[in-house]
């Protein structure tokens, strides 16, 4: 067992009769389509890749479908909101993969991660040469090389030598019960 570290994160109040029944909670296909609804269809896709990349850095339960978020420092939780509570928890170091923010939402938006500075005017010179963006090109069946080229700069989240931004978050693939330190609600 490895050295512990602690975080946060924000989850509808639910979570705490998950966590009483089952001593655990994991994060369910139909919570994100429960939570976003029309959108939901949008988040799948790169939760999928990120499920199938970061099971080769922590281990994924069987029955966890999607990773949880996590807040790495209390300066940066999330603030609470009606009907969720702010978890404080403590999890083995080994069990937490952490990504820069920055990195995500380029993910989150279907963009392209680039190696460096160099890389990123490259790539948008050829967007603009192809008359698209990130999105277009992804979304679009007309770009499938540069939509593949995009998918494959997100292997770059787990790159520590590329940062965007100085923001890191983390996640979990499961939640236990024994983990909480502190419940706000």
């Amino acid at each position: 067992m490895g050295s512990k570290v602690r975080v946060w994160t924000k989850q509808n109040a639910n979570i705490l009769d998950d966590l009483d029944k089952n001593g655990r909670y994991i994060v369910k296909r139909e919570y994100i389509q429960q939570k976003m609804e029309d959108h939901a269809q949008l988040y799948f896709d790169v939760y999928n890749w990120y499920r199938k990349a970061a099971e080769e850095i922590a281990p994924v339960p069987d029955d966890a479908e999607y990773p949880i978020w996590v807040s790495l420092k209390e300066s940066e939780k999330i603030p609470n909101s009606e009907g969720n509570v702010l978890l404080e928890i403590e999890v083995d170091e080994e069990d937490l993969i952490t990504v820069d923010i920055e990195k995500w939402g380029r993910i989150v938006n279907y963009g392209y991660i680039p190696k460096d500075r160099a890389d990123e005017r490259e790539h948008d010179k050829m967007l603009s040469n192809y008359g698209t963006n990130d999105c277009s090109a992804y979304m679009s069946p007309f770009f499938p090389i540069i939509k593949k080229k995009i998918i494959k700069s997100w292997d770059r989240i787990f790159d520590e030598s590329i940062t965007l931004s100085p923001v890191r978050v983390g996640t979990l693939w499961e939640l236990k019960k024994e983990w909480i330190i502190k419940i706000e609600k």
